[in-house]
């Protein structure tokens, strides 16, 4: 898949928060989930050009998942 994807929310944060939020692996696997039944147990960010920001997405009890 080769289409640009452009993600706009509003967050009530200073920017400073925001930008940790979704840039910090580790802040995001705390908040990057649909429901309390899913979870994000890992993420990578890489914010050089031509990098990757990915995230896995799973099921808490293991029926499904998948990498965004």
């Amino acid at each position: 898949m080769t289409d640009p994807v452009t993600v706009e929310t509003r967050v009530p944060v200073p920017p400073r928060e925001a930008w940790r939020a979704y840039t910090d692996p580790a802040a995001i696997v705390r908040w990057n989930f649909a429901t309390p039944e899913w979870c994000c147990p890992r993420a990578a960010v890489d914010l050089r050009e031509g990098g990757r920001y990915t995230a896995r997405m799973e099921a808490r009890d293991g029926s499904s998942g998948f990498d965004l």
